[in-house]
């Protein structure tokens, strides 16, 4: 694979693994409409795994990826912030499901739902914007000084 052909592969992959999270989230949504009380456990271990895999990648994305950015394009760094910001707040949901989680059941549902259908909103809004505004800067990111997995923390 050529320099540019890798560049080119590193913007798709973003926008891969935005598409796998969010269909992740859906299924964890889905699992929550059809929940009946029966096997918390699975509904746990999913919901948890999900938050896990969204945690390691705004993590890689505020250590590695954005800082790798902000240093060729110093330009993006109010949206590097914004981004940054989003994460932050994603991070407090995350928190607050893991502790709705550790004993879920049908009485804490429609709150688990509501925490859901907010995450859900906050992450579409916010995988669209880092879309529009920074994924055709990964083209342009010199090849070789940090992998895939390193930049977006899970891969595609």
């Amino acid at each position: 694979m050529s320099s540019d052909e890798r560049a080119r592969a590193l913007s798709r992959e973003l926008v891969e693994v935005h598409n796998r999270l969010r269909d992740e989230l859906r299924r964890v949504t889905d699992e929550l409409d059809n929940y009946t009380g029966s096997r918390p456990v699975d509904l746990r271990a999913h919901c948890l795994a999900f938050c896990t895999a969204l945690t390691r990648h705004h993590t890689s994305e505020d250590d590695i990826a954005f800082p790798a950015l902000a240093q060729r394009f110093p330009e993006l760094a109010p949206v590097l912030q914004g981004l940054s910001d989003d994460h932050r707040l994603v991070a407090d949901i995350l928190q607050r499901l893991r502790e709705l989680l550790a004993d879920v059941g049908t009485g804490n549902l429609p709150r688990i739902k509501g925490e859901i259908a907010g995450l859900t909103a906050i992450l579409e809004s916010h995988f669209r914007w880092e879309e529009r505004r920074i994924v055709t800067a990964f083209d342009q990111l010199p090849i070789g000084e940090h992998s895939n997995s390193e930049l977006f923390g899970v891969s595609a």
